[in-house]
């Protein structure tokens, strides 16, 4: 029997791989996680609101065309975001925060333990932080935590229309499964979901490369990187 074979069961069917060993993980905690050029804390209207309001200000109106809510008039608006995102049973939102003020945040949602599936995404960086190490430390430490609780695949959605947000699936290894056909409605218009995911047998070279890529020696004296992560 060829090593790649599928297994079969007793009426000589395939089946799936075995999970012999796999337990379902916790749901994610609040806490916070560290890394070299940014830190994710909980979500907090009181804490973050106000910073986040500050950093999106000059921020394009196109930066919320995919988004499923407008550009934010004020503080108010931003803190009332965050209470919408706070109450939902299945996320945990975190804001990224960098030399001490929040500059942008992203969510796990779709928080399945006993799926073992998770998803990242309600993801909005300030103009400051696009394009920035920061920006990807932020996400890889969002992936990394995810695995390193025990979950299997962690996926990236998004409009089939939103090519930056196709690109930076890409960029973080992420692979495309499809398109979704019609899967939601937002601002209403229809939206064609594209699927992307991240399996815990990817993560390890992947993680290695995100390691190698953060190293301080990758980046120049004005912190432009010198080797891409791709």
């Amino acid at each position: 029997m060829r090593d790649d074979a599928p297994r079969v069961n007793e009426f000589g069917q395939p089946i799936g791989d075995d999970l012999v060993g796999w337990l379902s993980p916790p749901a994610p905690a609040p806490i916070v996680l560290k890394g070299r050029t940014v830190e994710l804390r909980p979500l907090d209207r009181s804490q973050h609101a106000a910073e986040l309001f500050d950093g999106l200000r000059d921020a394009p109106p196109s930066l919320f065309t995919y988004m499923a809510f407008d550009p934010f008039d004020s503080a108010d608006d931003v803190g009332a975001t965050i209470d919408d995102m706070v109450a939902r049973p299945d996320w945990l939102p975190f804001a990224f925060v960098v030399d001490g003020r929040a500059v942008g945040f992203a969510s796990y949602l779709r928080i399945d333990p006993a799926g073992g599936v998770i998803e990242i995404g309600s993801i909005l960086l300030s103009p400051s932080l696009q394009r920035t190490t920061a920006a990807t430390e932020g996400l890889f430490l969002l992936i990394d935590h995810a695995f390193s609780l025990g979950y299997r695949r962690c996926e990236w959605k998004c409009d089939d229309l939103n090519a930056p947000s196709r690109s930076a699936a890409d960029r973080l290894g992420f692979t495309f499964e499809g398109v979704f056909r019609q899967a939601t409605h937002y601002k209403g218009r229809n939206r064609d979901t594209a699927w992307y995911a991240i399996v815990d047998r990817d993560w390890p070279p992947l993680r290695a490369r995100f390691e190698a890529w953060l190293q301080p020696d990758n980046f120049d004296a004005q912190g432009l990187q010198l080797r891409t992560l791709s």
